[in-house]
């Protein structure tokens, strides 16, 4: 993600070590345009080398080798910045494959951001033609894209009041209260992080660290975080949380005119489990509260409900995936109850190296098949 900084990025490179058995070291088959195949992006420092700058409307496939030094991300940008997909935690060596359905034609923008910071090295990308969505031509993925939608305007319609609430606790100066509010709102974000990231604008005023982008104001959550749990309220709280319930608001207005593909559901339950593996494991989301399991929770809650909205697709077109995915959210939820603290989890803090592995090891064990989602839904 753009907000990321340096300290983030080594660690995304041990997590993207972690979740090898998404990647793949072999280098793909170049592309030729007209013969199908995924097309080859090469990834460097200093170069974002896309095999062809044009493709047919419908789904469109990317294979993305990081060529370079710094643990890297790929989007595919439609006007506006809209991100239409995303892959990240790309480590160097590594090639990792996006999947994301594009029906109309138009001027698109491929972009490489080595160190997973800034706008990235970016290049003109056509789709020609206009395609049939999938969701009009398949009533199970139609299905899917609504329940999923539902979802997202459930959690969304309860982001708003809960922001509320944590806001007009810190414009009143009740810090304990608004601690205590502080990962509960939060919880409602992070399960619909994707979907609220695909407005650019919008995740880094919401979402942004200290140490993030050059330039780029610190506001949001985290800046609340640290006036609450380390700098103590500033005069500018009170406006930081009134900008935060404007931004969650702005958020709920463009989503109720968001139109969702199913291969968007199943890129961003992969890109939950991302977050996991970059923020949460390693304690770097939540630095000032330590409440980084209930992120972690929230994530993981969040891909489970695409994944449910995709499930009568899987189990039509790989029946062996799904009793696979079942088992490892399982897995996962069985090890976060065991940090539960009454409503809420132990703080970060508190968990010791071997604790840490043991969530690596599920995220890793669940990130498997999670990977394999996007090509099942398009196959």
């Amino acid at each position: 993600m753009s907000r990321r900084t340096a300290a983030s990025v080594l660690a995304a490179a041990a997590a993207a070590a972690v979740l090898a058995g998404c990647t793949s070291t072999a280098p793909p088959k170049e592309e030729v345009a007209g013969q199908g195949g995924p097309i080859v992006v090469k990834a460097a420092d200093t170069a974002c080398d896309v095999s062809v700058k044009e493709a047919p409307a419908g789904t469109i496939s990317f294979a993305v080798t990081n060529t370079g030094s710094k643990v890297t991300e790929f989007y595919l940008y439609a006007t506006g910045d809209r991100i239409m997909g995303e892959v990240e935690n790309i480590g160097p060596g590594l090639t990792r494959n996006l999947i994301v359905e594009v029906p109309d034609g138009g001027t698109y923008t491929t972009a490489c951001k080595p160190g997973m910071v800034g706008d990235g090295i970016r290049d003109a990308f056509t789709v020609t033609g206009n395609a049939q969505r999938s969701v009009d031509q398949n009533t199970r993925l139609a299905e899917a894209t609504a329940g999923y939608k539902r979802y997202v305007n459930s959690q969304i319609d309860a982001l708003v009041p809960k922001t509320q609430e944590f806001a007009d606790a810190v414009k009143a100066g009740d810090v304990a209260k608004a601690k205590a509010l502080f990962p509960v709102s939060r919880t409602y974000w992070e399960r619909i992080e994707p979907v609220a990231e695909s407005f650019s604008d919008i995740d880094p005023k919401v979402d942004g660290r200290d140490d993030g982008e050059p330039g780029v104001p610190f506001t949001g959550y985290h800046r609340l975080e640290k006036d609450l749990w380390e700098s103590g309220l500033q005069p500018d709280s009170a406006a930081m949380a009134d900008a935060l319930v404007a931004d969650m608001k702005d958020l709920q207005a463009r989503v109720a005119t968001l139109e969702l593909t199913p291969v968007q559901l199943a890129n961003g339950a992969k890109e939950l489990l991302d977050e996991v593996a970059t923020g949460k494991i390693t304690g770097e989301e939540d630095r000032y509260s330590h409440t980084d399991l209930w992120d972690f929770k929230a994530n993981v809650e969040g891909s489970q409900a695409a994944v449910a909205a995709l499930r009568p697709v899987i189990d039509e077109k790989d029946k062996a995936l799904g009793p696979q995915l079942d088992e490892r959210f399982a897995a996962v939820d069985a090890l976060l109850e065991q940090y539960r603290a009454g409503d809420g989890f132990t703080l970060y803090t508190e968990l010791t190296e071997d604790d840490k592995k043991k969530m690596t090891d599920a995220v890793d064990a669940l990130s498997e098949p999670i990977s394999q989602v996007a090509a099942v839904v398009t196959s």
